[in-house]
Order: structure tokens, then sequence, then C-alpha cells
């Protein structure tokens, strides 16, 4: 089998900046990219920090009107972003979902959804203090996000 060169490998990583970019289009299926933190400049996302936005954004999302529309948000294997993948939403509402999950953590208060340990695998690595200081960040990277700004630039 000859291993071909995936779609988000071929993104030059020494360029990328934090934002929100469209990674890839398959018919009305759209996976964008939530890059948090500047590739390889050694800031990476705590990974307890990394789990809770997981919890907190995925939780909201599903329990939003656009739950429907919503396939699948998980971290990046490098720990410097995520993916969320939508069907059938246009980009500007999937940027609202986006900042309004953020600002879900953000001002998230409580028991984090999913944390006992019969619903998670890794229950004691959450760090809400720190995914509130991660979304806080982003959410000012949000701000000059708009659908004109998804396109990678390489």
């Amino acid at each position: 089998m000859e291993l071909k060169l995936i779609q988000s490998f071929q993104i030059n990583h020494d360029k990328l900046k934090r934002g929100m970019y469209i990674s890839r289009v398959d018919g009305d299926i759209v996976t964008y990219d939530l890059r948090l933190k500047v590739p390889n400049a050694g800031d990476y996302l705590d990974n307890a920090a990394l789990h809770t936005i997981e919890h907190l954004f995925a939780t909201y999302v599903r329990s939003s009107s656009g739950s429907d529309n919503v396939v699948y948000f998980g971290p990046m294997g490098c720990r410097t972003g995520f993916y969320f993948i939508t069907r059938g939403i246009d980009d500007a509402q999937a940027i609202e979902l986006v900042k309004k999950a953020f600002d879900f953590t953000l001002n998230f208060e409580g028991m984090i959804p999913g944390s006992q340990r019969a619903e998670c695998g890794n229950y004691l690595n959450h760090d809400l203090v720190g995914a509130k200081k991660e979304a806080r960040d982003y959410l000012a990277v949000l701000e000059h996000v708009n659908a004109d700004t998804l396109k990678y630039e390489n």
C-alpha cells in the first residue's frame, strides 16, 4: 500500500498562525481547524486544559440549536488546537457557534460535564482554570475571524 500525504499535513505549519481555518470540504461536510496555538513554537495546550475544553465545547455544541449540524469536535494530537466538523451550515454560522462555545467555556461554573469516573476514561485529568484561560485567549483571536479569513495562507 502506498501511503498518501493527507491534506492537513500539506499545510506549512511553520507559517500557520492562531485562527480558524477550513481544513477540508467534503460535500456538505466541512472540517474546521481551530488553531489555538502557533505550531512548533514551544507553547502547547496543557493536556488537562485541552481535555476540559473538549468536554465543555462538545457539550455546548451538542446542546445548542445547531446540534444537528455537528459531526465531531476533538483535539489535535500536536496539542495546538481542535478539529470541528460540521454538516449543512455556512461558515458564518460555524464561526458563531465556535465563538459561543468558547464563551460558554470561559464563563462555565460547576462540575465539568462528563467528568465523572463512569463517564470519562481519564476523569482526573481536567483543568477548568486552564481551559478558561485558553478560551479567553482564543476568543480574542476569534474577534478577527470571518468567512474571508478562513483560508490557509501558504
